[in-house]
């Protein structure tokens, strides 16, 4: 899939200002289910690259981001198949980066964090004029994990060059990085081939090291879906 949309940056340790701009973003979504089994696997791919300028024009940030989520789900089925509910958790491994074109002290913020992330999903398919359509849901809320960030007024030079740790792992909840990431997106046939099409919202943000961090982002979603059955050859 590919995502088109706004973004909302913001990162205390390089400015107050917020940033707005665009982001583009590719999504490699897998899920595996085994027949016969009542849990699956989901593999989640994010790579993003945004733009955002300032209020007044004369500065802007550069960020880009790559996300790895490992999720496991365990599924119901109702109204006869038409309707899987999923519900489980992952992984989720986030490493990025933030550029700030006018600061000439300390110019980028890494960005590295892990989590553990309850998620779900529902998906509902029905046919409309004979046509057959898939409505999907997801969603993802990190519960708990780690991130990097530099303390107030800390330099990389302090950190990296000199070795002066200054809590610079923080453990993170739900109540210092509430965040959520969800899609909502309908599956459609088109000349033999599916389509998605949809919205996601990825709404990340922190407050530790009494730095502030956010970085939402409202896109449209447009990809290709494909189905693959694997079969076992035995000798």
């Amino acid at each position: 899939m590919i995502s088109v949309g706004a973004t909302n940056i913001l990162d205390t340790y390089l400015s107050p200002e917020k940033y707005r701009g665009t982001e583009l973003r590719f999504i490699s979504h897998t899920t595996r289910e085994p027949d016969g089994k009542r849990w699956s696997r989901q593999i989640v791919h994010q790579g993003n690259m945004a733009y955002a300028d300032n209020r007044s024009g004369d500065g802007s940030e550069i960020a880009g981001a790559y996300s790895f989520q490992y999720g496991w789900h365990y599924n119901w089925q109702w109204a006869d198949g038409r309707l899987q509910v999923k519900a489980g958790g992952a992984i989720d491994a986030n490493i990025g980066f933030i550029y700030n074109t006018r600061n000439s002290n300390n110019p980028a913020q890494a960005r590295l964090s892990v989590d553990i992330a309850p998620s779900a999903a529902a998906v509902y398919k029905f046919r409309w004029c004979e046509r057959p359509l898939s409505v999907r849901y997801e969603l993802s809320v990190p519960l708990m994990g780690v991130m990097f960030s530099p303390n107030y007024g800390q330099s990389y030079y302090e950190i990296f060059n000199r070795g002066d740790y200054d809590r610079n792992i923080v453990p993170t909840t739900l109540v210092c990085a509430p965040s959520l990431r969800q899609q909502f997106t309908l599956d459609f046939t088109l000349l033999r081939t599916t389509f998605r099409i949809g919205y996601l919202g990825d709404i990340q943000q922190a407050h530790v090291n009494n730095l502030k961090s956010h970085i939402y982002t409202h896109a449209l979603v447009i990809g290709v879906v494909k189905r693959f059955k694997t079969i076992k050859i035995r000798p």
